[in-house]
């Protein structure tokens, strides 16, 4: 596919980086305004899915007249969906509990003042995350041309992502709230199959929206850092691995762990 616009994609840039830092500012601002135990950092996972959707409605408005209408507006649809459902997931997990473990831990490391040291290594750095990840998303709404046979590939791709990822967190919510299974593993449903059903559908709803500019070989070559970035982080930074350090002492965990996949979804093992 040729006329790409270039130029006008670049130009675009700045805007959708003044907007991912926005919304992570704005949360950091929300946050540090609140005294004793409501300041809670945990609430930046919350502005995660809010700033993609921001970055792509931001893309949306400065690729009119440039990309594809239905292109633009499936991939806008495609992004929001995502990232409203989880922060609105995250949102209501987080809800009358303290700080997350993660950034207690994070935080214990700060030289000085707490609160700056959270803007560097939390806030800032989450805002850089959610620009380069979300390059695909922005590069794809500049394609002329119509959403062909890899766009629909990519589409269903991203229902396989989103299926595993909500009925992961629903079913983990489920199991979560009986008492009957406090200290538990959760190893039904979708989570015998994968130990990480919700990580495994993120990665596939990037990989997805990823394809959406695979119709132009020179923008998915520009872009495909963008899903090798989540997947890294997903597998090997903050979610798979930083999850099973902390679940490994739990009783039961390493039996669990032996019979079921660590990502890639397939059937249990017998015991």
């Amino acid at each position: 596919m040729s006329g790409y616009p270039w130029g006008e994609f670049v130009q675009s840039l700045g805007a959708t980086a003044a907007t991912a830092f926005a919304v992570l500012l704005v949360t950091f601002a929300l946050v540090v305004a609140r005294t004793g135990p409501e300041r809670l950092h945990r609430i930046v996972d919350v502005a995660w899915g809010i700033a993609f959707t921001a970055v792509a409605l931001v893309s949306y408005a400065m690729s009119a007249g440039e990309g594809d209408d239905g292109r633009r507006l499936l991939v806008t649809l495609l992004t929001a969906a995502w990232g409203l459902r989880l922060a609105a997931h995250i949102a209501a997990r987080g809800r009358g509990h303290g700080e997350d473990p993660r950034y207690e831990k994070l935080l214990a490391k700060a030289r000085g003042n707490r609160e700056l040291y959270a803007l560097r290594r939390v806030y800032l750095l989450q805002g850089a995350l959610v620009w380069l990840v979300s390059l695909p998303v922005q590069a794809a709404q500049f394609i002329p041309g119509p959403v062909t046979a890899i766009g629909w590939a990519g589409a269903a791709v991203w229902a396989v992502g989103m299926f595993f990822e909500a009925v992961g967190d629903r079913q983990l919510h489920r199991f979560k709230s009986d008492p009957a299974n406090r200290g538990r593993i959760m190893d039904r449903g979708l989570w015998s199959w994968t130990r990480h059903p919700n990580y495994f559908g993120d990665c596939c709803v990037w990989w997805g929206l990823f394809l959406f500019a695979c119709d132009d070989w020179a923008v998915a070559a520009a872009t495909v850092v963008g899903p090798l970035v989540m997947t890294a982080l997903l597998t090997r930074g903050s979610g798979k691995a930083l999850l099973e350090r902390h679940m490994a002492a739990r009783p039961g965990y390493d039996e669990y762990a032996a019979r079921t996949s660590g990502f890639f979804p397939r059937p249990p093992k017998k015991s």
